[in-house]
């Protein structure tokens, strides 16, 4: 942490000026380059990268984004959770975040998935960004598409509780108890019908071009939703509670 714009950015973030100290990073580039500021954001601690980096997204891009290197956002995306923000802003936030660094350029979200891939908090953070998109997830690993046709006969049948196809998730639940891989279907779609610089083209490399990574993602999935399921179970069996008895009033307050 040599160059004095670091120690700068760090006090501005303390100070909770965090627009600024996106301003003092833009500066370097402005006067010294581009490559510059790149060797500058090596050195900075991810968390500070985080706190600016995490104010920006597509409808209001930030330089930093623009030239963050890979791995250094791997590191600092994955200390977003820390924050401890309610669920909704959390996956909101994180999305956001990432798409803008991942679609800034044609390479750059290949280059971002290679980096979380190599760390084993990967696959909990993908998990973390698909969340309001696990159906489709496991449709893709099911099917090879995200939206698949539905068997009217096998809709009508009587179904347990369990969400998505029950028979599927005891079959993945044992290959991977007898540590198998998941086996997925062929990608039957495109990227190009996929591209949406979302969730979906997320999806898509994952599923294309990082096929472990994609096997481990369902597998968080499958046991986030057992873990869900036991819950609703256990709360389920949950005695109830007899209601409280009401006070009795004793027999001069009953006479008043």
């Amino acid at each position: 942490m040599n160059h004095p714009a670091i120690r700068k950015t760090r006090e501005l973030i303390l100070a909770g000026d965090i627009a600024q100290a996106e301003s003092n990073l833009a500066v370097i580039a402005d006067q010294e380059g581009d490559h510059a500021l790149v060797t500058v954001l090596e050195e900075m601690a991810p968390k500070d990268i985080l706190a600016v980096i995490r104010e920006f997204d597509s409808g209001k891009e930030s330089v930093v984004n623009m030239l963050l290197p890979p791995e250094q956002f791997a590191r600092a995306i994955l200390l977003e959770h820390q924050y401890g923000e309610p669920i909704e802003k959390y996956v909101q936030r994180l999305r956001s975040t990432m798409n803008a660094v991942m679609y800034r350029n044609s390479e750059a979200c290949l280059e971002v998935l290679e980096c979380l891939a190599e760390h084993d908090e990967g696959v909990r953070l993908l998990a973390d960004y698909f969340t309001d998109h696990h159906d489709a997830l496991l449709t893709l690993a099911q099917h090879g598409e995200f939206e698949h046709d539905i068997d009217l006969e096998q809709a009508l049948a009587p179904k347990t509780p369990t969400s998505w196809d029950a028979e599927r998730l005891d079959e993945l639940d044992q290959g991977l108890e007898m540590g198998d891989a998941v086996e997925l279907a062929r990608v039957r779609v495109q990227r190009a019908e996929a591209a949406d610089g979302d969730w979906r083209e997320t999806a898509w490399v994952v599923r294309h071009e990082f096929v472990d990574t994609f096997e481990l993602l369902i597998a968080e999935i499958h046991e986030r939703r057992a873990r869900e399921r036991e819950r609703e179970q256990a709360l389920a069996n949950a005695p109830l509670e007899a209601p409280a008895a009401p006070d009795t009033p004793d027999d001069e307050e009953s006479a008043i």
